[in-house]
């Protein structure tokens, strides 16, 4: 079996899909659309997907009834394979497209929500990227209208209309409003072709397909979202290796306009804490300097050596100008004991000295076997605990591979030893790319772009080298109070002086960009919140 095509970054130009229309689909294909209280638009939903141009046998449809009141019931017009499944636990869009995503039979799962109608062509315009390479996913464009007029229609009708290709014409004599934030971000990268690992937080409000395989491949869904379910989504399959892909032939009309456009503030509002700790790509909406997030940005993968060298390591990370990052230590922390031994003559002392170092610090975490994966943006893996970074180092590197958009960074030792910075969705990627016989590496510089540097020329030292500056207050006597009050002042117009001079405009106002911002595009998504309006 040939190996699947190489799609360089995010630029899905390389593809060339099916004429619509003109070929054999293979994959089958399960429509899940999950449902809350819309038995007014469903009907006509299911309509248009009973009238598509992809073949029936391999095309089924799943109505998730995510609790309705009173229950949702499958009306007369429907696609022949419809089934509908009643959730009975949790609760939340997330919640019953995952639930429809493992009842599903389908090679493909396709989102499609409840006040969606789409053309004729729209099934088969996404199953044609899957026809090529197991980790698109596809989005489609859409026109928000009001849904009035339809609801004097049968639903056989519309059935016969989108079959004779004239979903079009449903809507004539109204404005046709476009989802004009994500047309906007399109316009400007090429429809994603251009935007790289940013490409994953455009995974919004459109139809949205992905094959099973790389669903189930990654974290999927977090079916405790209540909102901004699709932008974790789009992480998630980004983690895992996908690349997202814009096909404006997948149309469909949006039944009124959604809840993100009427109530967008309210929505930034509410999902703003919840995908800046799960999205590390989410930058604007994390703090440059003193949080930790519960995905981080950074994982730094090591193995415990001797305990000055490792000590003095993990400090100098925890010291760096990246707060936003994990530690995973790797050592025997089970031979750690209570029994009665004499102290500095402890057989695993140097094992006791590391644990105890970082037993409570809730960035380190301490493990007995290399992970396996991360879910982290990036991954630096460390050979020993020879070296480490100066304080600006990590946020340097890491902004390398931002503007690049590369796969990995290899730091070279002078021992012949190397340390590793890589990101975690492009090894995803190699990982489906790679066949008996391969060689990774070389995959990985055609698919994303691997440089080396030698260590020491990109702000790597000797860990003895490594100052990492603690406190010093020597025993004194108690100082006048005046006097320690000009000291404070003085101390307060230092910092707000050295601020100035770093080109702060105002407490807290950095005036330039953290590690992998533009001073542009990313400054104005945050002055807007995720959803593009003004904050």
């Amino acid at each position: 079996m040939a190996r699947q095509p190489v799609v360089r970054h995010n630029d899905w130009g390389s593809l060339t899909p099916a004429t619509l229309g003109d070929w054999e689909p293979t994959l089958s294909v399960s429509v899940v659309v999950p449902t809350f209280n819309y038995q007014r638009t469903l009907p006509y939903v299911l309509a248009a997907l009973a009238a598509q141009s992809y073949p029936d046998h391999l095309l089924e449809v799943l109505v998730v009834d995510d609790q309705s009141s009173p229950p949702q019931e499958l009306p007369e017009v429907r696609p022949e394979r419809t089934r509908l499944i009643r959730v009975e636990e949790g609760w939340g869009r997330a919640n019953a497209c995952h639930l429809g995503a493992l009842a599903a039979e389908g090679d493909v799962l396709h989102w499609y929500d409840a006040d969606m109608l789409a053309h004729r062509e729209e099934v088969e315009a996404h199953a044609r990227w899957h026809h090529l390479v197991d980790y698109a996913v596809p989005g489609g464009h859409k026109l928000f209208v009001d849904p009035a007029s339809l609801f004097d229609l049968d639903p056989a009708v519309v059935r016969d209309r989108v079959a004779a290709g004239g979903a079009g014409e449903l809507f004539p004599d109204q404005e046709h409003e476009p989802h004009q934030w994500v047309e906007d971000y399109w316009a400007k990268t090429g429809d994603l072709r251009t935007a790289g690992p940013r490409a994953q937080r455009y995974h919004i409000g459109m139809t949205g397909s992905v094959s099973k395989a790389l669903y189930l491949d990654s974290a999927g869904f977090d079916r405790t979202l209540r909102l901004g379910e699709d932008m974790h989504l789009g992480h998630s399959l980004a983690q895992a290796g996908g690349v997202f892909v814009v096909d404006r032939q997948a149309r469909s009309w949006h039944l009124g306009r959604s809840q993100v456009l009427r109530r967008a503030e309210q929505v930034n509002r509410f999902n703003d804490p919840y995908l800046a700790d799960l999205v590390p790509t989410m930058r604007p909406k994390r703090n440059r300097r003193g949080r930790a997030y519960q995905v981080p940005y950074l994982e730094v993968v090591l193995e415990a050596g001797p305990a000055d060298e490792t000590i003095h390591l993990v400090d100098s990370l925890l010291d760096g100008d990246v707060p936003d990052l994990r530690i995973t230590l790797v050592g025997p922390w089970g031979s750690v004991h209570d029994e009665r031994v004499q102290p500095v003559e402890d057989p695993v002392l140097e094992t006791r000295l590391v644990h105890r170092s970082y037993l409570h610090e809730p960035r380190v975490r301490l493990v007995e076997q290399r992970p396996t994966g991360s879910d982290a943006e990036f991954v630096l893996t460390l050979p020993d605990v020879s070296h480490a970074p100066l304080p600006a180092t990590l946020s340097a590197l890491l902004d390398d591979l931002e503007r690049t958009h590369h796969g990995a960074r290899v730091l070279a030792y002078d021992t012949g030893a190397a340390a590793r910075l890589e990101r975690t969705s492009a090894l995803a990627r190699v990982a489906r790319l790679v066949d008996e016989g391969d060689d990774a590496e070389a995959l990985l510089d055609e698919s994303f772009g691997v440089k080396t540097y030698p260590a020491t020329s990109v702000g790597w030292v000797p860990v003895a080298d490594r100052v990492v500056e603690r406190f010093v207050l020597g025993a004194r006597p108690p100082m006048d109070p005046d006097k320690s009050e000009h000291r404070l002042r003085k101390a307060l117009r230092r910092a707000a002086d050295a601020s100035a001079a770093a080109g702060q405009d105002g407490p807290g106002r950095p005036a330039e960009p953290a590690p992998g911002e533009t001073p542009d595009a990313e400054a104005d998504h945050h002055r807007r919140g995720i959803f593009g309006r003004r904050r």
